[in-house]
């Protein structure tokens, strides 16, 4: 509402300062709007600052054809997503997990890797990656990562941003601090 709307006449200027309020609220709206999400069909919740889309596919983890579910979502140029899959009860889940890490590691032509000890409640083996590289089409990327498991439950979660800036780190750090398990 325009503060010249009739509801916000001039003889009623506290009327009129709050429709401006509401005008400028109105024309606001945050890149990232964090909302709690369930990674399904896994009990990990996290918060995602968009609404998000979900997919599975199969991918070979320690030599089996296995179930890979996605939950994912844009925002302000930023990627975010958490995978997880189940492993066959005879896998080496600590090696499943260094074999992911170094696939999306690779994928995006990794440089100036950092990782770090990291801590999911009720989970194992958690590690914090961060890097920068190039996508696909040459541009760069700035990603950060955790890698962790429950039981034979292995989990990722990522964030890919143009560029390693302060937004980027604030937006992983909200992103990767969400993620909790039962």
């Amino acid at each position: 509402m325009r503060p010249d709307h009739p509801v916000c006449g001039a003889r009623r200027p506290g009327v009129a300062g709050l429709c401006g309020l509401v005008a400028v609220l109105i024309g606001c709206s945050p890149s990232l709007n964090w909302r709690d999400v369930r990674a399904a069909p896994s009990p990990l919740s996290l918060m995602l600052p968009c609404k998000p889309d979900q997919g599975s596919r199969t991918v070979p983890f320690a030599g089996r054809d296995t179930p890979l579910h996605l939950v994912g979502c844009d925002a302000a140029g930023i990627t975010f997503a958490a995978t997880h899959a189940e492993v066959a009860a005879d896998a080496d889940v600590q090696a499943v997990l260094r074999q992911w890490m170094t696939l999306t590691l690779s994928h995006v032509k990794a440089q100036g890797v950092q990782e770090q000890p990291a801590r999911v409640a009720n989970a194992s083996l958690a590690l914090r990656v961060r890097a920068s590289g190039r996508r696909a089409d040459g541009s760069p990327v700035h990603t950060e990562a955790l890698y962790f498991a429950q039981g034979r439950r292995v989990y990722q979660a990522v964030m890919y941003a143009p560029a390693d800036t302060r937004e980027a780190r604030e937006a992983a750090d909200t992103f990767l601090s969400s993620l909790k398990l039962p």
